[in-house]
């Protein structure tokens, strides 16, 4: 009785809703930590390749460029900051399933195979969207380093730019990551698909707004480029959960009948 008298006056359900909430950032914490293991024994070859674009740089240009640590401390740091980083990407799959699990807690057991599917649409579109980062980062780096003069040698502070190759992949994860998010709430019941279609100018504003300035370069077509797959994906959000929407009202119609 006491359960029921709480749950009626729903501060019980928003301290469960709060509990819940602490257990899924508890347990992604938990596994970023184990990524961070993994990630700092292979801060060496990850190194490598981030400075892959630098190295095909100054392979086409001529000019050298180096980079630059402050001294042993910003080195430290800018391992552990590394080791964080693929942490992000080695756990995706965990962290994905955590995030989907705390927005739909209500699932009965035959809807918990949407959990699976819901991680293994989101980590490839979640690696896909790093590497587009990672297409079009050494184009920028490139035109860049177009404005250097002949024999000059560029000696760049290494924390600015691994962090800024850092930041622009997982933006761009994030943003493949998206349309995904939008029907796992459409699936709790949070936002119908109608909302979604009713939204699509400002799903495409936003696309473009974000690829004007996530992109590293000033030109129209890499932004275009970067816009276009996003706004594909969150049409193909709108589609599924359009269908899903109609499934539920064709389920609650035929329960009434």
């Amino acid at each position: 009785m006491a359960r029921t008298r709480r749950a009626s006056d729903g501060r019980m359900p928003l301290l469960e809703h709060l509990l819940e909430l602490r257990k899924r950032f508890v347990l992604i914490a938990l596994g970023l930590v184990v990524g961070a293991i993994a990630g700092w024994l292979l801060y060496d070859p990850l190194l490598v390749l981030l400075q892959r674009p630098l190295v095909v740089a100054e392979e086409m240009r001529g000019n050298e460029m180096t980079l630059n640590f402050a001294g042993p401390m910003a080195a430290l740091d800018l391992k552990i900051k590394s080791s964080l980083f693929l942490a992000v990407f080695l756990t995706c799959p965990w962290w994905l399933y955590q995030v989907w699990a705390f927005i739909t807690p209500g699932l009965n057991k035959s809807e918990k195979k949407y959990a699976y599917g819901f991680v293994g649409a989101a980590f490839p579109l979640f690696l896909g969207g790093a590497y587009m980062a990672w297409l079009v980062f050494p184009h920028a780096i490139q035109i860049l380093s177009g404005f250097l003069p002949d024999d000059a040698t560029a000696f760049t502070n290494a924390q600015e730019y691994l962090s800024l190759v850092m930041r622009l992949l997982i933006a761009f994860g994030l943003a493949f990551l998206s349309p995904v998010l939008l029907v796992g709430l459409n699936f709790a019941g949070l936002l119908s698909g109608k909302a979604l279609l009713a939204g699509w100018r400002w799903a495409i504003l936003v696309a473009f707004t974000f690829a004007a300035i996530i992109t590293p370069t000033p030109d129209a077509l890499t932004m275009i480029l970067v816009a276009l797959p996003i706004c594909v994906l969150y049409f193909a959000a709108v589609g599924v959960s359009v269908l899903h929407d109609r499934r539920v009202e064709k389920r609650f119609a035929d329960a009434e009948v």
